[in-house]
């Protein structure tokens, strides 16, 4: 027996596989090894953001060290990326971020009805006021019959605008809806006045609200808890990397405690965040107290416990059958199935493909992160 062909065979072969493990993980994601000499493999992810009142502590988090402190805690690499809103989800659904921010709606009808299933492990706050119809000249809900109103269509103010022409005897045909890219709305509406009705989000409703005769007439307010904003990951990358939700959840709950207590790091926290929205602490805390935030792990696992969610959850779903956000070709609105961790679930059980999961959260609630 040839010693020394056998062993040049093993040592080909054993170069090949390891070849063929490092081509697979590129196919499953963003997720990937590195390693120096003489230090453990280290996984590295990507985590994509953008900039909401609601979403700022990820900023924070990043900045402070604290990100990395629970990154290094589970020998993990986690870079966050700024991006603006929608490019961000496309980057996630394209394979080009491991987890991503955004609310339930685009969780729905982007990721899942691209096929993407994803596990929104942590449900940071709901919107309360940050999201508004907002008219001038004293006009109402009612008055909107024939009138042209702006907004981001298909966007979460889509959304806004329809749940309020239902609930008040009116639909979506007895308006004359003007799409309009969200960087343009505001400085539009403010610099025509023929313009009586828009829709957007904050900080822009902050800003159209200072101009005299302008008032908000319905907002996240009235249907609180529907417009949700979560942390989603693809769940076979959490599936593979629990790790990253422990790390993703404790670094969270650490700037929730900061958010919500009174201590030094407190201020030092609302300036990173404020400078980072740009805007002022005083505007950043007014967008504050439009956002019920979840500053407590376990209100948020109860929440997730508990059958409101499948109850918000089902208007969303069926605004995204009836727009056809479901994907092309969907037949009905439980085209997409959703799981939720009380163990019911919406649409179709052989498709799920948005997970609600509060082990992380709970694990937060239980100090064993």
């Amino acid at each position: 027996m040839n010693m020394k062909f056998n062993s040049t065979v093993l040592l080909v072969f054993a170069l090949l596989m390891a070849a063929c493990s490092a081509d697979k993980k590129q196919e499953e994601g963003t997720e990937a090894t590195t390693e120096a000499p003489g230090t453990e493999e280290k996984k590295k992810f990507t985590v994509a953001w953008s900039i909401y009142a609601g979403w700022q502590p990820w900023d924070y988090a990043d900045q402070s060290g604290i990100l990395k402190k629970w990154a290094d805690k589970y020998n993990l690499d986690i870079e966050l990326v700024k991006m603006d809103y929608i490019p961000s989800i496309e980057a996630y659904v394209a394979g080009q971020a491991d987890a991503c921010v955004m609310t339930n709606m685009e969780a729905l009808d982007m990721p899942a009805a691209s096929g993407v299933t994803s596990t929104a492990m942590i449900l940071g706050d709901y919107s309360n006021g940050n999201d508004a119809i907002l008219t001038r000249d004293g006009l109402g809900l009612a008055d909107l019959k024939g009138k042209e109103i702006n907004l981001v269509e298909m966007s979460v103010s889509h959304y806004l605008l329809s749940r309020a022409l239902e609930m008040n005897g009116l639909r979506e045909e007895d308006v004359n809806i003007v799409n309009t890219g969200d960087s343009d709305i505001a400085p539009a509406f403010i610099a025509n006045t023929d313009q009586k009705a828009v829709v957007t989000w904050n900080p822009l409703v902050m800003e159209i609200k200072k101009e005299t005769g302008v008032s908000s007439i319905f907002s996240s307010a009235d249907i609180p808890e529907e417009v949700m904003d979560l942390m989603l990951v693809k769940t076979k990358v959490l599936e593979k990397s629990p790790e990253l939700g422990k790390a993703l959840a404790g670094a969270w709950y650490e700037v929730m405690h900061i958010m919500s207590s009174e201590e030094e790091k407190t201020a030092e926290a609302m300036t990173i965040m404020s400078e980072s929205a740009g805007c002022t602490v005083e505007e950043y805390k007014e967008q504050l107290n439009t956002t019920a935030m979840f500053y407590d792990a376990q209100k948020a696992v109860d929440y997730y416990q508990g059958n409101t969610i499948t109850e918000k959850m089902d208007y969303v779903r069926k605004f995204c059958f009836e727009h056809g956000l479901l994907g092309e070709g969907a037949q009905s609105v439980d085209e997409i199935g959703i799981r939720y961790p009380n163990g019911s679930t919406q649409g179709d059980e052989s498709n799920i493909q948005l997970i609600f999961d509060a082990t992380y959260m709970e694990m937060a609630a239980k100090n064993t992160l």
